[in-house]
Order: structure tokens, then sequence, then C-alpha cells
């Protein structure tokens, strides 16, 4: 699913989520091949989108402050402002939703029935509100409250006065005429040298040393009068919260309800944003073995420029072969179609045209893109044959199949006959494929095989361009020589390629060499040296450079001079064949068919030359540096 692109998918749809519970819901979104189940997830969607084209988007929020609230209140432990504000923002969201699922009733029955399951939490987000806002205890939270702390700004104003009686009658003692407060207690500044004598108690000492903040004995009692209050207030504070703890405590039930439904709302809907944002519509669902797509768009791809897609497989046909020119759409088309399937049976919404018909299968299973694994030591056709065995051991009659370019990155005659004894092996288990190819024999075979259905990718011949349109019924050709037109190749090399892709082999002469003149005593010598020293070195072999005791790898084997080209920290060495001693043959180090690119090409050239076998790139270039140096 992840070569298709469906976890992408899955994160489109977290996005459109607002609470954490249904992004880590919607992380667990799968196909289900129950026929029902399926078949309501989507009306489910559809209902929400509906609703939401007529009502707008719906009230839903965050839970996860409430239930961790939640949890505490029951356990008994006292809330804090900020946390019943959460609870009380949360009931406001529900009651705000149960009128917008009552208003629902006009374009959903089912959507409007969600509000009978969500509790009317109205009384407590008043009696929270009326107490609490944010991270205070609100005046109003009660008469006592409010009196206490009316009080205490009486008091603190009594000390404010009588420090500025203070600060007035003793300036010469200041260091400066202000008050501050130091420790929660009420002082102003005094010049170190009057400590002893300004009558107070110092509480701190400025950085310097030079300043001492002391509060004046004539406020020490009002001081203590303010400590009395502030327990007063700090005591009847906790009895509200304590009181309101409770509350939440014993609407336990009811807020898990509303949490329970905000959830399961807030996943239904998001499957209806990911709906509207792509432009997607319902596709109709069938136990019948059909798949058909009407204007049918890859949804992650940009929708303008995105070519609509029209297939229909169904049986008796049971397979499609898809030829056409490289960066024609081949993958695309097959991603499209294996996306869009997983996608429907999800319950979401599908980008397509009306028409659309998807039948549910058991497993998609693909084989796309470059299977190439340099971790596991497999060459790309290894790669991809790995995955077509996992493939025919887990496909069955009710699975999809797609392969793409099935039978490539081998020697041309055996990659054509394991394709077709490979697709024969899928029609004989009865389930549904689709394979893209450049090979002859695998086009001629679709044509020739029963219940497989030929298609090809239309190609402009006037512009020289793909025009990414899949044609049913058809086969086509892979273009090459039009597409190296259109890059400039030389006019020349295009008759001469023409000539022989026409002709075949008999089109390609016998190279003409000119002997070499070598004197026989010679001839005699390079001939043992060739039997004998020089043949131990292959490709691929680890050896070590002597004197200088460094590894390094064989890029050629020795020629019959004796003088074998070695790979060294990323450069080509020449060096005589009597300066290496063979560590580890390459047949211990790699496995058949190892594609050696991987070690003696740059990752640059590797891709673009991996780009330019699967699809037109007109900026992808590949440089050999040729050149050897001799040590």
């Amino acid at each position: 699913m992840i070569t298709l692109g469906f976890d992408r998918i899955i994160r489109q749809l977290q996005d459109q989520a607002v609470s954490k519970a249904a992004r880590l819901r919607l992380a667990e979104t799968e196909p289900i091949l129950h026929e029902g189940l399926c078949r309501a997830r989507m009306e489910e969607t559809t209902a929400a989108l509906r609703v939401m084209e007529n009502a707008g988007t719906p009230p839903v929020s965050e839970t996860d402050g409430t239930e961790t609230g939640l949890i505490q209140a029951a356990q008994g432990a006292m809330l804090m402002p900020s946390q019943l504000s959460s609870v009380a923002r949360f009931c406001a969201t529900v009651q705000r939703l149960r009128r917008y699922l009552q208003n629902a009733q006009a374009w959903s029955a089912g959507i409007a029935s969600w509000h009978t399951e969500l509790p009317d939490l109205g009384s407590l987000e008043n009696v929270i509100e009326q107490s609490v806002r944010e991270d205070a205890v609100l005046d109003d939270a009660s008469p006592a409250l409010r009196n206490l702390r009316r009080q205490r700004e009486y008091t603190e104003q009594a000390i404010r006065e009588k420090l500025n009686q203070i600060l007035l009658h003793h300036r010469k003692e200041l260091a400066d005429s202000y008050i501050t407060q130091r420790n929660g207690i009420f002082v102003i500044p005094v010049q170190r040298r009057f400590q002893g004598t300004f009558p107070g108690k110092t509480v701190d000492t400025s950085a310097k040393g030079n300043t001492v903040f002391m509060e004046p004995s004539a406020v020490q009692a009002l001081r203590q009068s303010l400590e009395a209050l502030l327990i007063d207030i700090d005591t009847e504070e906790r009895r509200i919260l304590w009181e309101l703890s409770d509350r939440v405590a014993a609407e336990e039930t009811s807020l898990r309800d509303a949490i329970r439904v905000m959830t399961d709302l807030d996943v239904l809907f998001a499957r209806a944003k990911l709906s509207m944002e792509m432009n997607a519509r319902p596709a109709e669902l069938t136990a019948d073995r059909r798949i058909r797509l009407v204007e049918a768009r890859h949804p992650l791809l940009d929708r303008g420029t995105c070519v609509p897609l029209n297939l229909e497989l169904s049986l008796p046909d049971a397979g499609i072969a898809v030829t056409g020119p490289n960066t024609g759409g081949k993958t695309v088309c097959l991603k499209t179609v294996g996306l869009l399937t997983l996608m429907a049976q999800s319950g979401l919404h599908i980008p397509c045209g009306e028409g659309t018909v998807i039948g549910l299968m058991d497993r998609v299973l693909c084989d796309i893109g470059d299977s190439q694994s340099i971790s596991q030591n497999l060459s790309t056709f290894s790669g991809h044959m790995t995955n077509v065995i996992r493939i025919l051991g887990e496909c069955s009659r009710d699975s999809l199949v797609l392969l793409d370019e099935l039978g490539s990155g081998t020697d041309p005659a055996e990659g054509s006959g394991l394709a077709a004894a490979i697709l024969e092996e899928l029609l004989r288990r009865g389930c549904f494929f689709m394979v893209t190819t450049h090979d002859p024999q695998i086009k001629q075979w679709a044509e020739q095989t029963e219940h497989v259905i030929s298609a090809r990718m239309a190609f402009d011949r006037e512009s020289l361009m793909p025009l990414y349109r899949l044609e049913l019924g058809k086969s086509g050709k892979s273009c090459a020589i039009e597409i190296a037109r259109r890059l400039g190749m030389h006019e020349g090399l295009l008759a001469r390629a023409r000539q022989v892709a026409d002709h075949g082999p008999e089109a390609i002469p016998e190279p003409v060499r000119k002997p070499m003149q070598v004197p026989s005593g010679r001839l005699q010598r390079l001939k043992e040296k060739n039997e004998g020293e020089f043949e131990r070195f292959s490709m691929g072999d680890s050896v070590l450079l002597l004197p200088d005791r460094k590894n390094a790898i064989v890029y050629q084997p020795a020629d019959d001079e004796g003088n074998v080209i070695i790979q060294l920290q990323g450069q080509k060495l020449s060096v005589r064949h009597n300066r290496l001693k063979l560590l580890v043959p390459a047949a211990q180090l790699y496995p058949p068919d190892y594609d050696f690119s991987i070690v003696f090409d740059t990752v640059a050239n590797r891709k673009a030359a991996h780009t330019m076998d699967r699809k037109f790139d007109p900026d992808a270039v590949i440089i050999h540096r040729e050149g050897t140096k001799e040590l």
C-alpha cells in the first residue's frame, strides 16, 4: 500500500481531523472486504459530505484536555482553573454540535440522529464558566470570595498609602522614592548606611549591596492582616475548585459519552472534508469481479494537469496488458487503479466520474518501481522477482495484481519467458491483473491470449509527445526513436536506428578488424600469461594493492600486457597484475546478475539511467568519466 501511495492518502485524511484521538483512529484506516460494512462506511461519508455542503463545517473540538481532566477528577484530584476551563469549552462545543446535528435533519436523518447520543452538558458548562476563566477563579464564584478579595484590595491600598507617607518624611535615608515588593512583602529602598537607624525590618538587599529593601514598622500590622486574608482567599478558592472538580467527576459518564461521539464524528467528517478537498465522489461498490473507472484521476497528482483515466475490466476478461512510450503514464495508470481501489474499500470517496464501479478485492498486490535493494545485495531484476514470488504466494481469485515492466532488467528472451509464465499462472488462478511492458513478445501474447485485453498509452507522432490517455483494445509502441528525435538526436543516427530496428540482427554487419601483428615469441608469452596469472582477477574481486597495502576492487581484469584497472577510493587506477593480491573473489561477495554500476558508477548517473529506463526526462544527463591513472 505504501508503493501505491495509500499512506500519503491516510496522512491527508488525518490532517482533516481536529482531535488527536480522531487522528489516531484514522491512522488505522484500511480496506474492508465485507461488502455491507464497506458500503455502510461509504454511505456515511456521502451523508457527512452532504451535510457539510449545506450546513457548513461541523463544530468538533480537541478532546485530550477534557479526557485528562476527567481522569484526574474521577480519581479524586482537584482540577486547576485551566483544566476546568478546558472542560467548559468542550461542553460548549458539545452544545453547538447538538444544535448542528439537529439542523442536519433536512439533509441526513442518519447524521442528525447522532445528536441523541450527545448528552446535554449545558448545566456543567454554565457552572464552570460562572466560577473560573482560563487560569483564575472569578470573584463571582462565591460571595465569600468576593468579600475576601475586596478586603485584600483595601488592605493593600492602606499599606501603599502608609508607605507613601513614609517616603515623604524619610527622603534623606532613601535610595530612591518608589514602592516595590520583595518576597511578597511591600518594601521601600533605603541606603545601607541608614539600615540601623531606619525603623523597620530588612527584607532584601540589592545586587551591589548599596541598597537595602526594608518594611517599615508602621505597616507590619497591616501586612500581617494581608497575609491572613491571602490564606483565607486561597482556602476559599480551593474549596470552589474542589466543588467544581466533584461536579466534573459526577458527570463522568456523560462526558465520556460526549468524547466518544465527538471522536466518531470527527473521524466521519474528516472523510467528508477529504472528499471535498479532492473534489471526489462515492464509487459504486460491488461484490462482483469488476472495475470500471470513469474520468478517474490519481488523487496525489495535480488536478489541473492529470489526464483522466477511463478503464473497464470485468469477467470473462481477467487482465490488461498496457504498452506505450516511456513517460507515457503507464505506471501512473497502474497506481491509479490500485490506489482508488484501496480508497473505495476504505469508505473514502475517490476523484472520478459518475458510473465508476469498484469490485471488492481481498488484496491489492503490486510490484511497481525500482525494487533494487543495495542493503540486501539484490539486483533490480532480483528485487522484482522477489516481489513477484511473494505476490504469487499471496494472491487468490479475489486479488488485484499490478506488475510494472514485468520481465525487464535481464536477458530479453529469458525475461519474456518468465513474464509469459507468470501471467499464465495469474490467468490460471483467476485473479484480476494489470501489467505494463515494452516487450514485443508480451504484447503479442496479450493480443493472442483469451481473456486478456491489450491497451496502450496514446502518443502523438506529430508533436512527438505522450498524451497520457489509455486506449483499450490496442497495443502501443515504445516510440524510443521518436522521443530521441524530439530530444535532438542526429537524423543520420535515427535513420540507422530505424534500419536496425526494422531488420533485426541481420542489419548489423560483422565488424572488420585489422589483424594485429604480434611476434610469435611474444604471442606465446602473452598466451601463457592469459592462461595463467592474469585470469585469476574478475570484475568485483576484492584485492590488496602492494606495497601500499590498500584495499581496492577490480574494475577490469588484466589485459594482454598484464595491466589491471582497479577502483581505489573512488578513482580508477591502472596497475600491474603482480602488485595485486586477491582477498575475496567477487563470487563470494555478490549474488549472480549483480548490477556492478552500484559499485562503480555515481549515484547521480544511476538515478539518471533509471529515469531514462523508466520514463523520458529531458533534464537527465549521464556523465561517464573515462580514463585511468597509472601507478
